[in-house]
């Protein structure tokens, strides 16, 4: 699954490695380090503008969305928090996202996303049935090349049926990010640590769900509006080819949402948590 990503890069920045031609300069978001579900979030879309005098071809934006995708026909936005993910595997035929899914695309900028492991010794208590917390410990999943992953996304609009037209909250813009099977092939060893001491040794080791970051020759095709054959948009979510990433543990703080700020990415020498695998 990804349920908390890092995304710090600047819109000026992201405008010129997605070519975006048109982005709010007032609709500036902060760097955050700790992206969580209902959070504002930056989105790459194409769509046309509609402002006076524009055309019908869709330009490419960057908007701000609100993430935890609420459906068109919810009668509130509640369900979004629940709306966060959507399976590659199955989004083209479940209700909520197989409108968004044919026309309305998007991508997510991030340095990368987070995922929780429970240590060995915590689960063997779970299986004991003891019903302590268990303590788990956070990995930063990061491009090996320190660029940004473009998370497939879809978005959504929805209406606020209590509140007048002109009110600023009326519409709501909503997305989800797509996230498929995560990589079973090995993770690069660190410098200085044996084979034998690898660990985690996949990504499937840490979790085994990973958000789908699409390679930049999709991009296009992705954010493509006018692309509405299910069939030919589901060919766009095969995983990418493996070892793009690297993953390494990270200080528990992140766990908290309130905490926020470069050192949640600090790479740590080896796990605070008990011993994981």
């Amino acid at each position: 699954m990804c349920g908390r990503y890092a995304a710090s890069r600047r819109p000026e920045d992201l405008a010129g490695l997605f070519d975006i031609e048109r982005w709010d300069p007032e609709a500036t978001l902060p760097a955050d380090w700790n992206v969580a579900p209902t959070k504002e979030v930056y989105a790459v879309l194409d769509r046309p503008l509609r402002e006076q005098g524009a055309g019908p071809e869709p330009v490419r934006q960057l908007r701000v969305l609100r993430w935890g995708l609420v459906p068109s026909w919810a009668k509130s936005p509640e369900s979004a928090v629940k709306m966060i993910n959507a399976r590659a595997e199955t989004v083209h035929e479940k209700t909520a996202y197989r409108r968004p899914f044919a026309a309305r695309r998007c991508l997510l900028p991030a340095d990368g996303y987070y995922e929780w492991v429970t240590g060995r010794a915590e689960r063997a208590e779970e299986e004991k049935g003891k019903r302590k917390r268990p303590r788990k410990q956070p990995y930063f999943v990061t491009p090996l090349d320190g660029g940004v992953m473009a998370l497939a996304g879809l978005y959504e609009f929805w209406r606020d049926g209590t509140l007048p037209d002109d009110h600023p909250r009326a519409w709501w813009a909503t997305c989800t990010v797509i996230t498929t099977e995560a990589e079973t092939e090995p993770l690069p060893v660190p410098a200085g640590i044996g084979e034998a001491e690898r660990a985690p040794r996949s990504l499937s080791d840490i979790h085994p769900r990973m958000p789908l970051a699409l390679p930049p020759e999709r991009w296009d095709a992705w954010l493509d509006p006018g692309r509405t054959d299910p069939d030919e948009v589901r060919g766009l979510l095969a995983p990418p080819p493996p070892g793009r990433f690297r993953a390494y543990p990270v200080p528990t703080a992140v766990s908290n949402v309130r905490n926020n700020g470069p050192e949640l990415l600090a790479e740590l020498p080896a796990p605070e948590e008990a011993t994981l695998f």
